[in-house]
């Protein structure tokens, strides 16, 4: 899965009153759990990054004279990064609603 191409996420369903996916319990239509898919996101940003790093190094090494597909990498591990930080931060602010709301 492309960390940029959000199509490829599985579709939200919408909640029940018992707080769970509306006949799904606690996965998505595929059996991966909310867990399962933050994990692989940040296996694919990590992937990203470390692409980006190699192709930086092969650039300054000399292993390669092709610029634009170094810039590419880079760009790309910083758009990836920035998205999982922005993210990370709504999950955060969610998190903190919900430990504001009363019962």
């Amino acid at each position: 899965m492309d960390p940029l191409n959000l199509n490829q996420l599985p579709s939200i369903k919408p909640l029940t009153e018992a707080g769970t996916a509306a006949g799904q319990g606690t996965s998505s239509s595929d059996g991966a759990n909310f867990g399962d898919i933050l994990k692989q996101a940040l296996q694919e940003v990590n992937a990203v990054q470390s692409t980006a790093e190699q192709e930086a190094r092969n650039l300054m090494t000399g292993e390669t004279t092709d610029m634009h597909t170094a810039i590419l990498a880079v760009q790309k591990a910083d758009v990836s990064f920035q998205m999982m930080m922005a993210v990370r931060s709504k999950l955060i602010d969610a998190y903190r609603e919900v430990m504001r709301t009363q019962m």
